[in-house]
């Protein structure tokens, strides 16, 4: 662990410091190539953009532009560092949309934790971008900031600590309900957890197909029940989540269910409550770095366990950059007004369809153990090349046919074309 930190520190550090930067994309070696690009040239596309101002989109970077906005309250596992220390992850975050789908990433910290201040520092730049990828804010804030900008805005945003794992997760759980043989309506469901991640989470589980009293979610005090001691001081959402049940603690709760969601804190989920499952038991312990129950410990605990992490290096990694990347590319080629559930839904259909495809031969080649759907591949990993074509291909579908696309694609076919050339570059 040490070597990691001193080898992280130097990667940051070598060279130009942190990971984007900012480049010229037309032409700028003669005078006159900055007679257009700056003064006097620069005026017409101003005065263009004054009379329409969708002009933006032609004559910017505005149609390829993403904010990652963070006020770093919530930054990885790792808590409240504030937003100047959350500035690497919203680099690594620029970094990734480049590199997996050509968009590009001014990374925004707010240094607010004030939630009215925050979304009017928001509202006041986004004229500026195409997208808006909102990043590693705690609950319950981040509830109320999604909701109102959403709602008063008009372009496509997210906030990806909720939905990108909620999407990933949840195509994930429907492949690894297929393995299982398990019907998801039916299964009873264990969330440790209660965060905006968790919430998000336990949302699409049930619009793709959970019940709702099905499921039981604990917080840092134990399950959410409606006698809890404490029951009128939790905000709506948890309360929404509080079932009748004399289940308290997480050994409880899990004794007799068929999955168990991890995102909370490492180590809480011990082998003797695994034991204590329904056969062939799915368990997503996405902690990180350090998951709820090691791959070891779970993998030693019974043989029928259909187990995934947010680690890369471990089998079935639950990682978020299987979605935001190629949801923001859909909804930006549509001009999408908002990223809606029929898009997450998009989404999550796609990647969980996409993993049931054969691998191609030249990728799977780099794999020592070979990518065959079943309980050691649920989930494509994210340097698969066809992600970028199937999920953002889906995402704008759905954008379009849900009305929200400013810029409907006439020819899917060309469109995938034009994707699959991203992806080669």
């Amino acid at each position: 662990m040490n070597d990691l930190k001193a080898k992280a520190l130097e990667y940051h550090e070598a060279g130009r410091p942190g990971k984007i930067e900012v480049i010229a994309s037309k032409p700028h070696s003669t005078q006159y190539d900055l007679t257009l690009a700056y003064s006097p040239g620069v005026a017409e596309p101003c005065l263009a953009i004054q009379a329409n101002p969708e002009d933006a989109y032609k004559y910017t970077a505005k149609r390829n532009l993403v904010a990652v906005i963070s006020n770093g309250t919530a930054v990885l596992g790792l808590g409240n560092l504030g937003a100047l220390a959350g500035k690497p992850v919203m680099e690594g975050k620029g970094m990734l949309f480049k590199i997996y789908a050509d968009v590009d990433v001014f990374d925004i910290e707010v240094d607010t934790e004030d939630v009215e201040d925050f979304i009017r520092t928001v509202k006041n730049i986004a004229p500026t971008f195409g997208g808006i990828n909102l990043e590693d804010i705690k609950a319950p804030e981040c509830f109320e900031i999604e909701r109102r900008l959403k709602e008063e805005l008009d372009i496509p945003l997210m906030h990806d600590d909720q939905h990108g794992t909620a999407i990933i997760s949840a195509a994930a759980l429907l492949n690894a309900c297929d393995v299982a043989g398990k019907d998801l309506s039916k299964c009873c469901i264990v969330i440790s957890g209660a965060g905006s991640a968790a919430i998000s989470c336990a949302l699409l589980y049930i619009a793709v197909g959970a019940k709702r009293e099905n499921i039981m979610m604990l917080d840092s005090k134990g399950v959410i029940t409606k006698n809890r001691a404490d029951f009128a001081k939790l905000d709506a959402t948890k309360q929404s989540f509080a079932v009748d049940t004399d289940a308290s603690t997480l050994e409880e709760a899990v004794k007799g269910s068929d999955i168990f969601i991890g995102l909370s804190k490492a180590d809480v989920l011990s082998q003797d409550m695994v034991r204590t499952m329904n056969a062939n038991p799915i368990v997503f312990a996405m902690s990180n770095p350090d998951p709820e129950i090691s791959y070891e410990n779970a993998m030693a605990s019974r043989e029928d366990i259909i187990f995934a992490t947010g680690r890369s290096d471990i089998p079935n990694q639950v990682n978020n950059v299987l979605a935001f990347p190629f949801i923001f590319r859909g909804a930006l080629d549509v001009r999408a007004t908002k990223i809606n559930e029929e898009m997450k839904l998009a989404a999550t259909h796609a990647l969980a369809a996409l993993t049931k495809e054969p691998v191609p031969a030249d990728f799977n080649a780099q794999f020592d153990n070979k990518l065959v759907f079943g309980k050691h591949y649920l989930i494509p990993k994210p340097s698969d090349p066809r992600l970028l074509v199937a999920v953002s291909s889906a995402v704008a579908k759905a954008a379009v046919e849900s009305g929200v696309a400013k810029n409907p694609i006439i020819d899917w076919d060309v469109y995938k074309k034009q994707l699959g050339e991203i992806v080669l570059k």
